[in-house]
């Protein structure tokens, strides 16, 4: 079994090849060709939590086991841990472990990538990044290299968080200009932008609730019913497509909270099967995470 660091596994997952093959991955699941349950849940004492997801398919199987320790700063240890085990379905050999938090960001700013090549009515050249931790840099670094965007904001309640991130951007992407601006900015900057990403755990909706109709919102960060990052107002606008619809009906609290009308609700298996037929305004984005994206990573990384 292939042993893969977190800087190894980024290079295993170019979103050239990711991308694709996370529509490939929503296709088989929706057509019952990839088996995923709902992950497992298990608290650790008071601050910690681990999370079991697996998920099979014909050709590979893969389980990601990630703990999360939010008082780990303490420790001087990341928040999150864990790897993803890929194995042979037909013989259980394991062919790699990769990192899973490298995983997740990648795959989960790739499912970013397809729902914007999906839905918006142009490639981006402009994006505001709401937040700054490992999402929000994986974010970034997947707009500039899948779709060439050269003006990013990147908006924190820490000026010098959002000052130390568009520092950092630069440093790795010398072609692209990022500006760091204050929460009280964000609903200017809004105006001028492509897409807006919240990248957060807020419980308060941080992405304004009035858009120009061609720019796109994605929610990404909010992940229990208790958060929010979208604004009801705006759920209630536009056409709402989701990346797993299960998930979602029980892990996404700004849908939840808008009292959507799941009915109306549709996922990105469907607009890939569908396509979409009005794209003004363009329809917001919202996503939980799941493990048939992991698996779609892990084909890519090993090459299955």
């Amino acid at each position: 079994m292939h042993i893969f660091n977190a800087a190894q596994t980024a290079h295993l997952l170019p979103y050239t090849r990711l991308v694709p093959a996370i529509a490939e991955a929503a296709q088989d699941y929706a057509n019952g060709s990839i088996a995923a349950p709902e992950r497992l849940v298990v608290p650790i004492e008071e601050a910690g939590v681990l999370l079991a997801m697996p998920a099979i398919a014909q050709d590979i199987g893969v389980t990601k086991l990630i703990t999360v320790h939010g008082d780990n700063a303490r420790h001087d240890l990341p928040a999150i841990q864990g790897e993803v085990i890929v194995f042979d379905s037909k013989t259980g050999r394991r062919h790699a472990m990769l990192d899973g938090p490298t995983v997740t960001a990648r795959r989960t700013a790739a499912v970013t990538l397809l729902g914007i090549q999906l839905l918006a009515p142009a490639a981006p050249v402009s994006a505001l990044l709401i937040g700054t931790g490992v999402q929000a840099a994986a974010h970034a670094d997947a707009l500039i290299e899948f779709f060439g965007v050269t003006r990013l904001f990147v908006a924190s309640r820490s000026e010098h968080h959002a000052q130390a991130f568009c520092d950092a951007l630069r440093l790795r992407h010398a072609q692209a200009s990022a500006f760091p601006i204050g929460s009280a900015d964000i609903a200017a900057r809004c105006q001028e932008v492509d897409v807006v990403i919240a990248l957060t755990t807020a419980t308060v909706p941080v992405i304004p609730a009035q858009l120009p109709p061609a720019t796109m919102a994605i929610g990404v960060g909010a992940f229990k019913p208790e958060m929010a990052e979208l604004p009801a107002e705006l759920l209630h606008a536009r056409g709402v497509v989701v990346d797993h619809l299960a998930g979602a009906r029980h892990e996404a609290g700004d849908l939840l909270r808008a009292n959507i009308d799941w009915s109306k609700v549709r996922d990105l298996a469907s607009v890939i099967r569908n396509g979409i037929t009005d794209k003004s305004p363009v329809p917001v984005l919202k996503t939980v995470g799941h493990a048939a994206w992991d698996l779609a990573a892990a084909r890519v990384a090993t090459g299955a």
